[in-house]
């Protein structure tokens, strides 16, 4: 049985989702972050040495790291859903988006999100987190211009990490500027997977 370690507010969101999108039966087992620090609590460190989420353990399986959570989820129980086949052209972009998500766009929005409590220290900084993350998110809105996805008609894992990105950057108020990323946004929205994640997962605030 998988077991989803569900952090509340937090990246393993998407994790629920892809489940939810994988149609596989799942169990859901509860963190809550310190009200304080807003950090994770310790007993997530007994899953996994990291005491991050989100974590899924599979049988013998622990799998940390939301693009590696995503690449297992899909590759174990896809049954060729949500990916591209082996050996095709889209694996190439498929593989990007798995891994721009954390390892380009994230950054400045998490550089920008922790800096903002530092008040005149971070002013030095701010130009360029914000323009780390205008370049991102321009990137990502013209990447989508043919869309309705990022590989073209069909949802993919690529879809399910960059989400968090656009949904960060939503809850700064950073996509207005961007028609294609606003009209994505509402697409994987209104998906009835979404939507019954965010049922199971509970409240969903970013930043907070």
């Amino acid at each position: 049985m998988i077991i989803l370690h569900h952090l509340n507010n937090s990246r393993s969101q998407r994790i629920l989702w892809l489940l939810e999108e994988l149609g596989v039966p799942y169990e859901v087992k509860r963190y809550q972050r310190d009200a304080t620090t807003r950090l994770a609590p310790p007993e997530l460190k007994a899953i996994h040495p990291l005491g991050k989420s989100p974590v899924v353990t599979d049988g013998v399986n622990v799998v940390a790291e939301s693009g590696a959570i995503v690449e297992y989820l899909i590759d174990t129980y896809g049954g060729g859903r949500f990916r591209p086949a082996e050996g095709t052209a889209a694996m190439v972009p498929y593989r990007h988006w798995l891994h721009f998500a954390e390892g380009s766009a994230m950054l400045p929005l998490m550089l920008a999100l922790y800096t903002s409590r530092l008040g005149e220290a971070a002013a030095p900084l701010a130009p360029r987190i914000q323009s780390e993350i205008a370049n991102h998110l321009a990137y990502l809105n013209d990447s989508l211009a043919k869309g309705p996805f990022l590989l073209g008609e069909d949802l993919t894992g690529g879809d399910i990490q960059v989400s968090f990105v656009i949904e960060a950057a939503a809850a700064s108020g950073l996509i207005a500027a961007y028609p294609n990323l606003e009209r994505y946004a509402a697409l994987i929205q209104a998906r009835p997977a979404y939507q019954r994640a965010l049922v199971v997962g509970g409240p969903y605030q970013l930043g907070r």
